[in-house]
């Protein structure tokens, strides 16, 4: 058996175009998207990995159709509690990474309470990356440290100014849907990730996705800059 990946970051791509390709709305692609979510999160258990990263809202998905981020804001806030039976069953700890403070107030307090309803879980932590972007991380963590009278930034530095620091860094991103760039995600911790694109789009991702992409994982040689 090779190396089980201790992080794992998820770019879930594909909702909108699963959606379109059955004559649906794009919201039906989101909330398959979510039931997908769930299988993974269990392949990701089953595989021994640690600490997943979903990336659910970025700083630029504000762009989209309103109606579109409305109905996200209403998956955050009706959803989220909703599954807590299943976030507590399977030993799902939540996290949030980015700032929540600008959405709805609903969404956010939905967000707060799922946090602190499974924050004594430990079999895998899941961080949900909401109105986050890898460029904001960055910036919010430099300037923490100068508010704090940090004199020279550091790499160390700024990783300490993160919001959950103790999250180690992400070893593997996979991203669906046949895409192939990093769209402003964990910019930061990806500096040694291991990158795999695949064509499947999201909502048709299941625990057997998991298996591959560690599967590809382990095809590769990390070095960090070193030698073999």
């Amino acid at each position: 058996m090779g190396e089980v990946p201790q992080h794992i970051g998820f770019i879930m791509d594909g909702n909108g175009r699963w959606a379109k390709k059955r004559f649906l709305p794009r919201t039906a692609g989101h909330l398959a998207g979510l039931k997908a979510l769930k299988k993974v999160i269990l392949g990701c258990i089953s595989e021994g990995v640690r600490y997943v990263t979903l990336y659910c809202f970025s700083t630029e998905n504000w762009k989209r159709p309103k109606d579109e981020v409305d109905y996200l804001m209403g998956l955050f806030s009706e959803k989220i509690m909703g599954e807590l039976p299943f976030y507590n069953k399977n030993g799902i700890r939540l996290l949030t990474l980015g700032d929540t403070s600008v959405l709805p107030a609903d969404a956010a307090e939905s967000l707060e309470q799922a946090v602190r309803a499974t924050e004594h879980n430990s079999t895998i932590v899941c961080q949900l990356a909401l109105n986050y972007g890898g460029q904001d991380e960055i910036c919010k963590a430099v300037n923490r440290a100068i508010r704090e009278g940090v004199e020279e930034i550091t790499p160390a530095v700024i990783r300490a100014h993160f919001d959950n620091p103790w999250v180690p860094p992400v070893d593997l991103i996979a991203r669906s849907a046949g895409e192939k760039r990093l769209s402003n995600f964990l910019l930061f911790d990806s500096a040694y990730a291991e990158f795999v694109f695949c064509d499947k789009l999201w909502p048709d991702w299941c625990e057997d996705d998991v298996v591959s992409i560690i599967s590809e994982y382990n095809s590769r040689v990390r070095k960090f800059g070193g030698l073999a």
